[in-house]
């Protein structure tokens, strides 16, 4: 059952929106990691949030509280701190669908979500080898700064660590 959040029209995401959200990440894959139905499932049934636009065929956000049993270097990285945080794993924005507002739509939803379960930063990287300059401009335009940086996957991806305070 689709649980749509308003007008903005951004839905909780479950099992019958695997095929538009996995085709949209690996789209994607470049920027974030692929995933296969399993790992996506699994991904979903851990998750804080998860909601996204036309059933994860436009975006979606994926983000993890400080809780989940999620083996990912960069959950790992943050975790290492002992501090809670709500960990952003995944957000993509179709390209036909950039520069409409829905990246800070869904950043801006999950900053209500995580704020009205009193969590007090959100955390996440971005990569830096393969560079992705919009989503370091995109990441200083909604506060976030940068706290640490990190090369994962054998040498393959150089990322940077940014964390948000919340109000």
């Amino acid at each position: 059952m689709e649980a749509t959040r308003g007008a903005s029209g951004l839905h909780d995401l479950g099992s019958l929106d695997l095929t538009p959200v996995l085709s949209l990440n690996n789209a994607h894959a470049k920027e974030t990691s692929a995933l296969d139905e399993g790992s996506l499932a699994a991904l979903l049934s851990m998750a804080f949030y998860a909601r996204g636009l036309d059933r994860g065929a436009t975006a979606f956000l994926i983000a993890l509280d400080h809780n989940a049993s999620y083996q990912n270097p960069n959950f790992a990285w943050f975790l290492a701190f002992h501090e809670p945080c709500i960990y952003i794993d995944r957000v993509i924005v179709a390209k036909s669908a950039r520069g409409m507002g829905i990246a800070r739509l869904l950043y801006e939803d999950l900053f209500d979500l995580a704020t009205q379960a009193g969590h007090k930063r959100v955390v996440c990287e971005v990569n830096i080898e393969p560079p992705n300059p919009a989503s370091d401009a995109f990441h200083a335009a909604m506060g976030f700064h940068g706290i640490g940086e990190a090369t994962i996957h054998n040498g393959a991806k150089t990322v940077r660590y940014f964390e948000k305070t919340l109000r």
